[in-house]
């Protein structure tokens, strides 16, 4: 993958979806299904050319990129702002743990692999046994790399298990794109050398989609 602004922009997208969509879901207790299911489909999409592939096109990361537009440059803008960004740090954060323990790594992409037989069989991305096989796969492979990411929200939601289940796997979708995020040459003074650039690449690409 070519190391420059532009992919770095789309994985910062991917990255921005998933923590606003695990916002809702722990605020309201549902999220856009298209906005979930691009996120999810890049678990299984490992033969990608491109990084706008590997989401189908660019126009699944709309809300993504409209994120990074409008966030990027007021992370700490509004509560909405200040947990994506949170989410987004975290995610980042546990990525590079599981970049330290290559077995570890090993072990989570079999664990995706398993479910992507599932989800051949059923066909269905949003499937309760798809979605509960990835949030498995985060629980075990992820969560214990510490410090857990602690999701804010109203407990009716945290506490139903389908809504958890969909929350850890777009905790999933957020580390692949944070790998996808280092590939692209992203790292931890990215954000506050890049931004204007990235913002820049953000709103270029919202005007063409």
């Amino acid at each position: 993958m070519e190391k420059n602004d532009r992919n770095r922009c789309i994985a910062l997208a991917a990255l921005f979806q998933a923590a606003s969509l695990v916002r809702e879901l722990a605020y309201i207790g549902t999220a856009d299904h298209q906005d979930t299911k691009v996120l999810l489909q890049s678990l299984f999409n490992n033969d990608a050319q491109k990084i706008s592939e590997i989401y189908g096109g660019l126009e699944g990361l709309n809300t993504g990129f409209t994120l990074v537009s409008g966030l990027l440059n007021n992370p700490g803008s509004t509560p909405q702002a200040v947990d994506i960004t949170r989410y987004t740090i975290g995610l980042m954060h546990l990525q590079k743990k599981l970049s330290q323990q290559p077995e570890v790594g090993e072990k989570l992409l079999e664990g995706i692999n398993d479910v992507q037989r599932q989800q051949d069989y059923f066909d269905d991305l949003l499937n309760d046994a798809v979605v509960a096989g990835l949030a498995k796969v985060y629980q075990e492979h992820v969560s214990t790399l510490g410090p857990k990411i602690k999701i804010q929200g109203e407990q009716v939601h945290l506490g139903n298990e389908a809504v958890a289940a969909r929350v850890r796997a777009l905790l999933l979708s957020g580390i692949r794109a944070a790998v996808l995020w280092r590939q692209a040459g992203g790292g931890r003074f990215t954000l506050l050398f890049r931004r204007g650039k990235i913002v820049a690449e953000a709103r270029a690409i919202l005007s063409q989609v």
